[in-house]
């Protein structure tokens, strides 16, 4: 396959928005943590920090993530960082049919047939609908359709549907108008986490000559809340090729997971159920808009086998942590592999 370069256009404009929207505080935050963490001089961390976004567009919460302070050049040119994985999702998604990725409305239509769960769209002028959902599920899950990271997601229960004008007019005045069945996940899941429904991030590619390509597994993990996202207190592991844990599980604020808080379940112990299952639906949901090629799918491991979630045409970065799991090499050339960038 020959090499196809990425834009130097998005380059550039990457080194213009970071001078522009440089947040301090936060770099400042990030390199103390560092610095803390791996026995470096705080002065030499940040001066690396700022020479990694800018010679090689390296996020500030990469840097700290993914232990760029213990690796040494060689190694982190192997890395995928947040920069490059937006740029490549620039490069290889149409912007025409990203909206049925955003829209997690637009998304559960087009995807019906894999998600396996009962879904509504709620409208402003008909509480009935919620009532007849709530008879079905005594909880359920309420989303805002636009949003990320794991807002506007909210988990309630029939119970609380006693006044449904009422409640049905709270959740479209909060725009949560996409309300889902709530996924009973594997028992191999629920043994690490048994009060959120722990999600897998299987970003894949599909290749020009029509092969998907799985090009990246993390295991995420909540803390019993709604979501697994870090914002609710969640951290992941990387998976291999098999669906193993590389180690234990770490967050995007440096933080490290030998065991889950509260289960004492040991994180690099765990295994992926149902891998055969799981390969078979991404390839299948992979196909569904071959015009966006890049994907972070996230799934959910039922009894029954593999569910989907949504569909993240951002696919974000899921990469090797050294300290978590000795790993120092990254995942871009299997990236390069697949893509033949």
């Amino acid at each position: 396959m020959p090499s196809r370069g990425l834009a130097i256009a998005d380059r550039v404009r990457f080194l213009v928005q970071r001078a522009v929207r440089i947040d301090v505080s936060s770099v400042t935050g990030r390199a103390r943590t560092t610095a803390r963490i791996h026995g470096k001089s705080y002065p030499l961390v940040v001066a690396d920090m700022l020479w990694s976004a800018f010679r090689h567009r390296v996020g500030f919460n990469d840097y700290l993530e993914f232990d760029f302070a213990i690796l040494s050049r060689a190694e982190r040119a192997t890395w995928v960082t947040s920069p490059l994985s937006l740029e490549l999702s620039k490069k290889y998604d149409d912007p025409a049919q990203v909206h049925r990725f955003h829209d997690k409305i637009a998304f559960n239509r087009d995807f019906d047939r894999f998600l396996r769960r009962e879904w509504r769209e709620l409208r402003p002028d008909d509480p009935s609908a919620l009532v007849d959902f709530a008879a079905r599920h005594a909880v359920f899950i309420a989303k805002v359709p636009v949003s990320k990271s794991g807002m506007g997601v909210r988990r309630y229960t029939a119970e609380q549907v006693d006044d449904a004008g009422d409640f049905h007019r709270a959740l479209i005045e909060r725009g949560e108008t996409l309300v889902e069945e709530v996924i009973t996940q594997h028992p191999d899941l629920a043994a690490v986490c048994p009060g959120t429904v722990n999600t897998t991030r299987v970003t894949t590619f599909l290749t020009d000559d029509g092969r998907v390509e799985i090009i990246n597994m993390a295991q995420k993990f909540g803390r019993g809340e709604v979501s697994d996202q870090a914002s609710f207190g969640g951290f992941y592991t990387s998976l291999d090729e098999d669906g193993r844990a590389t180690g234990a599980g770490y967050d995007t604020s440096g933080r490290l997971f030998e065991t889950h808080p509260e289960t004492g379940y040991r994180i690099a112990d765990f295994a992926l159920p149902m891998m055969d299952e799981v390969r078979a639906l991404i390839d299948d949901v992979a196909r569904v808009v071959p015009t966006v090629r890049y994907v972070g799918w996230d799934i959910v491991v039922s009894p029954d086998g593999p569910v989907l979630v949504e569909g993240n045409w951002g696919a974000g970065v899921f990469e090797h942590k050294p300290t978590a799991s000795g790993r120092r090499r990254g995942h871009l050339p299997r990236y390069r592999a697949a893509m033949g960038f």
